[in-house]
């Protein structure tokens, strides 16, 4: 078991107990799944977490790691957006023994669990959802990778879908952490850039009960169309409800941290006239992997389900490839897993990938999102364009 170092004062752990689930016990390699169980994206991340399991499962299916070994796993609560509680959820992690974290979820307490707990502690970590584009600038050690591209790249894609669909003024609402503002900077840059005009950029708090007065100001601003950078258990959600209460908005661009079938379903023809993005791809991978989280009884189009199957399964690649569960030696095998040249890689050809990795050849792990890393542990990422139709999330292209 490692010994935890504090980065600062000592915290007592808060994370709930319903999260913190060990699959099962044993002295293999183990993987902490730390995730916002409850918070602004609950109704996304149980998917994720899945997602993960499957990947986990998948290995030990195949004999397991480093000689047979099985890998277990155990789950935190992030919270999403209290960053002192994703940090004891962390510290709580590393005192249970794991050798590295799927997670976390939401950019702030990424950035507060990569800071306080994994690089003191050396631990590895590959976040499936932390898209905020300061991550790509952290001091990081070489710990720190994600398999969902920063949203440097979103707010260009967002752009170029309101480009294409002839959107010249938005208003725009952003969640007031590292996330949102992340978001409605790199896109206020691409879209203004462009040429479109931004009518109002507002910033809205979490944990409302009422946005009327926000709403009202959005809606003053004249712009017919309302760009939400917020979360979809959350802020977002509740100034969308309150638009179309009030008659203020009726068409909204939903980017990923928005987007989750639960929304869909709370706000029903809400939203007929609106769109958005997240990551995703049309690759065979994303087929495959659609095809194994129906066999597992959930939806592999998930927003951050497939890069959470990434997250794990690269994890596991690299500890074997590494011949150690140290993350100072995984770490380092990561982006030449996740890259050419070598034998591509789907989800279910896991056991093929290590079967490879032993005989000393190289591998690409293309995974269920195309993965490919540049640069410092960078996502190079793709995104599907969707609309919400019938009660249902409905691609209509990648980007």
């Amino acid at each position: 078991m490692k010994k935890l170092l504090l980065a600062g004062s000592a915290m007592v752990l808060m994370t709930p107990a319903a999260f913190a689930q060990d699959t099962s016990p044993g002295d293999g390699p183990k993987i902490g799944i730390i995730l916002g169980f409850t918070g602004p994206l609950e109704s996304i991340t149980p998917f994720m977490a899945q997602a993960a399991e499957v990947a986990i499962a998948e290995v030990n299916a195949a004999g397991g790691i480093l000689d047979g070994q099985q890998v277990t796993s155990e789950r935190a609560d992030s919270t999403c957006i209290d960053a002192a509680a994703a940090t004891a959820a962390a510290e709580g992690l590393v005192n249970a023994g794991v050798d590295a974290f799927m997670g976390a979820d939401c950019s702030g307490v990424t950035s507060a669990v990569l800071t306080n707990v994994a690089v003191p502690n050396g631990i590895g970590m590959i976040s499936p959802s932390a898209t905020s584009p300061g991550l790509s600038t952290a001091e990081d050690n070489g710990l720190f990778f994600r398999t969902a591209p920063s949203d440097a790249r979103q707010g260009q894609v967002m752009t170029d879908i309101l480009n294409d669909r002839g959107v010249k003024e938005v208003a725009l609402t952003y969640t007031n952490n590292d996330y949102g503002k992340g978001l409605a900077d790199s896109f206020t840059q691409a879209y203004t850039s462009s040429g479109g005009r931004i009518a109002i950029t507002a910033a809205h708090e979490d944990g409302k009960a009422d946005y009327s007065a926000e709403v009202a100001s959005l809606a003053a601003s004249g712009a017919d169309i309302l760009v939400v950078a917020g979360y979809t258990d959350q802020g977002g959600r509740g100034i969308i409800q309150n638009a179309l209460d009030t008659g203020a908005f009726e068409t909204f661009v939903l980017p990923d941290g928005m987007i989750g079938q639960d929304i869909v379903d709370v706000l029903g023809d809400g939203l007929s006239t609106s769109f958005g993005q997240y990551p995703g791809t049309d690759s065979p991978g994303a087929a495959r992997f659609q095809e194994i989280a129906t066999g597992e009884s959930f939806d592999g189009t998930s927003a951050f389900a497939p890069e959470s199957y990434d997250a794990a399964a690269l994890i596991m690649l690299a500890m074997e490839a590494a011949g150690s569960a140290d993350s100072a030696d995984w770490s380092k095998k990561v982006e030449e897993l996740a890259n050419a040249p070598g034998e591509q890689i789907l989800p279910g050809e896991l056991s093929k990938a290590l079967d490879l990795i032993r005989q000393g050849q190289d591998i690409d792990y293309v995974g269920a999102t195309a993965v490919e890393l540049i640069g410092a542990g960078e996502s190079a990422g793709n995104y599907r364009e969707v609309e919400f139709k019938d009660g249902q999330i409905v691609t209509i292209a990648f980007r």
